[in-house]
């Protein structure tokens, strides 16, 4: 196994032409402007994959964008490895906080800048050039499958519906995921777990049209102010969220796994540091690694209404919105907490508004365990690598998708990210260090190897 670091070194640069290639097409799954884009984008993913060995790749509609699959069955009787990943991106607004064009990929201090460079193009295209070299060099020592989809960024809509319909097709032993991070390079990590999402739009009406803000202020309510202090309500001074209900299903972690988590190695300073931020903030009696990991959280992700031109324009808002994300912990279903916040979101508002909760997408948590034979092979390919053992972490993020894999294709994922949270994923200038890029072509080799091996 240790030709893949040669045949990196050989093809370093077609490895970054092609994955450029790739970035270059503003494959956005939320807006309708770039559908054209998406189906373009799924047929690069498929020639890339036909170009890499797949004995066949397809391009499979859907009720939203559509999912490329492709496998390479060797042999019947050995193991299947299903890899998914996605080639769908966030938007790259705000477009003037970037230093270079978003879908112009732009290599600065080792790193790709560029929108979906890390999440997940170039953690994508890793499995793609490790399956290339596995099969050119005739070590392929498994069957694989690739089911790349188009709406990861939007909750996966109709990934489930496609995974129902094609259970046959997707058969596996294992998923492999690289939509993650690790600690850092001398810390690798695998991740054990991912929280869930409830991911919801208010919108908030008072009178019937924009008004004169001097002929009605104080006369009739403002929709933004009403909006501002109804959010203000949704958490109290200890930063814990005060919907009724919303903590019933949360599964406190015990002693001893708190304990566990505080032996990952984080450094408090150096993270406020790089986030420019004098201390960091959240749900008191719990350290930042379990507020991220172990804890559900609510934030605004973004709010608007009225006028927001430049200059002045004395006006009163008929309408404020907010878009509103809550991640949940393992246990939390999105659907309940939705209702649950529609239902206190409303009681909370005065009578001299109407307000609507539209629910945008959402999914479960996740808990992988550490003690299967798939773990144990990632975990050996990272140390065949990095030279050390990785820590177990629990994520922050979500994939709303993976626990449905287990509940349709009843199948564990595991979840082997190389990417790292300095990476600015759904941010300006998001970004992915060359040497990570690498080092993933060079571990994932590895996870095919012991995992066939094991009993």
């Amino acid at each position: 196994m240790e030709q893949v670091k040669t045949y990196i070194d050989q093809n370093k640069e077609r490895f970054l032409e092609e994955l450029f290639e790739l970035i270059r097409i503003p494959s956005v799954s939320s807006s309708q402007i770039h559908k054209p884009d998406m189906l373009k984008t799924a047929k690069a993913v498929k020639e890339a994959l036909i170009n890499a060995g797949a004995d066949k790749a397809e391009i499979h509609e859907t009720a939203g964008h559509p999912v490329v699959y492709g496998e390479k069955v060797i042999d019947a009787s050995k193991p299947t490895i299903l890899v998914y990943g996605h080639y769908d991106v966030q938007p790259a607004e705000p477009l003037e906080l970037w230093k270079s064009p978003p879908f112009e990929p732009e290599i600065r201090e080792g790193k790709i800048y560029a929108r979906g460079a890390d999440d997940d193009k170039g953690q994508l295209f890793m499995h793609v050039k490790a399956f290339e070299f596995l099969v050119s060099s005739g070590k392929l020592p498994c069957n694989v499958k690739f089911m790349i989809e188009g709406e990861e960024e939007i909750g996966s809509p109709s990934l489930k519906q496609f995974c129902k319909e094609n259970k046959e097709l997707l058969k596996s032993d294992v998923i492999l995921i690289s939509d993650t991070t690790m600690i850092s390079m001398d810390i690798p990590s695998i991740t054990t777990g991912l929280r869930g999402l409830s991911y919801l739009q208010v919108e908030v009406t008072g009178p019937n049209r924009d008004l004169h803000s001097g002929l009605y202020g104080g006369a009739v309510a403002n929709p933004v102010n009403v909006l501002s202090k109804m959010i203000a309500q949704l958490t109290d001074e200890n930063n814990h969220i005060t919907i009724p209900g919303f903590y019933d299903d949360v599964i406190e972690a015990s002693d001893e796994e708190r304990k566990e988590m505080a032996k990952a190695p984080f450094d408090l300073e150096a993270y406020e540091d790089a986030l420019d931020i004098e201390t960091v903030q959240g749900e008191k009696g719990y350290s930042t690694i379990e507020r991220t990991g172990i804890r559900p959280s609510l934030d605004v992700c973004g709010i608007w209404g009225g006028f927001t031109g430049e200059g002045a324009k004395t006006v009163l808002p008929s309408k404020a919105y907010a878009k509103i994300s809550m991640r949940l912990v393992p246990n939390q279903d999105s659907h309940k907490v939705d209702q649950l916040f529609e239902a206190y979101f409303k009681s909370i508002a005065p009578a001299s508004v109407k307000v609507e909760v539209k629910s945008l997408h959402g999914g479960q948590g996740y808990v992988a365990p550490i003690d299967t034979a798939a773990y144990q092979a990632a975990s050996k390919a990272v140390e065949a690598t990095f030279g050390t053992k990785p820590v177990p972490f629990r994520s922050g993020g979500s994939i709303p998708i993976v626990a449905d894999f287990e509940e349709v294709l009843g199948v564990k994922s595991i979840l082997l990210g190389f990417g790292l949270e300095s990476d600015a994923i759904h941010s300006p200038n998001e970004n992915y260090p060359l040497e990570n890029f690498y080092k993933g072509i060079e571990t994932i080799p590895y996870f095919y190897k012991y995992f066939s091996e094991m009993p």
